[in-house]
């Protein structure tokens, strides 16, 4: 059964939309008025965003996600998005009223899995799309047969100043599931042929959004687990995964202050 179930779904008006979301809530005091940032960064590691909020200066909101830093030292201009949730339905809930209230560029840091032989724990991967196995982006995109793709310009920024640090990483597609518990052998075994280097469970969703509503998303990753060998090979509590997600956050919010 092709998702979604009702075939002229795209034809038709959604009933309750962001703008009234948004409205609502912010009737209700719920979304406080508070400096619209330009940039989000959406993170999902408790590990990341503690040391975020324990080594930038930041300033929590309330009412948006779980939870929202302004980084204070950009004059507001980025702001942390995070604990929203495992998958990609809440994070798209998040993303949707971040459009609505002005954001305007976003960039989604990860841990992943690392389909390919050649991948290491705690390497840096950027999107270049996204396979999507996930039920989100089948609501916004009305071809299900197209991929799930970023914003180039981000993209390309993003890696300039990876290169620019001197930080290695790999460029490539991504597998975007719901079911972390229902990865198979066979799927595995099927995108490794295709070159598809990491899984996870949320960009095919956001690179979707963004591409309705006309924002710019970009999205990078780090290998927190090896399946390559069909065994599963966890390593997303190591230091080393720690380490290069914080450094793939500081080179995101290096080239997102460059688009400022």
């Amino acid at each position: 059964m092709p998702i979604p179930n009702f075939p002229d779904k795209h034809k038709s008006r959604p009933i309750a939309t962001p703008q009234q979301h948004v409205a609502y809530f912010r009737q209700q005091g719920f979304i406080p008025d508070f400096p619209i940032p330009d940039s989000v960064i959406f993170c999902y590691e408790g590990n990341l965003l503690e040391r975020i909020a324990n080594t930038e200066s930041v300033e929590e909101i309330q009412g948006v996600g779980g939870v929202f830093y302004l980084l204070t030292e950009t004059n507001n201009n980025i702001a942390v998005s995070g604990n929203n949730g495992i998958g990609a339905p809440g994070v798209s809930m998040v993303l949707e009223i971040l459009i609505e209230l002005g954001v305007k560029r976003f960039i989604n840091v990860g841990i992943a899995g690392g389909l390919q032989k050649t991948s290491d724990i705690g390497d840096v991967v950027i999107c270049s799309s996204a396979i999507r196995d996930e039920g989100v982006s089948y609501h916004y995109l009305e071809d299900p047969s197209t991929a799930a793709l970023p914003s180039e310009n981000l993209t390309a920024a993003l890696m300039q100043t990876l290169e620019d640090d001197g930080i290695r990483y790999t460029h490539g597609p991504t597998w975007t599931t719901d079911a972390f518990f229902r990865e198979t052998v066979g799927e595995i075994q099927h995108y490794q042929e295709d070159g598809v280097v990491t899984v996870e469970m949320e960009a095919a969703a956001l690179f979707a959004i963004s591409t309705l509503r006309g924002v710019d998303m970009a999205s990078g990753f780090v290998i927190s687990d090896l399946v390559a060998d069909l065994v599963w090979h966890p390593q997303i509590l190591a230091q080393e995964t720690h380490d290069s997600l914080f450094r793939l956050y500081q080179a995101v919010r290096a080239t997102l202050q460059g688009h400022a």
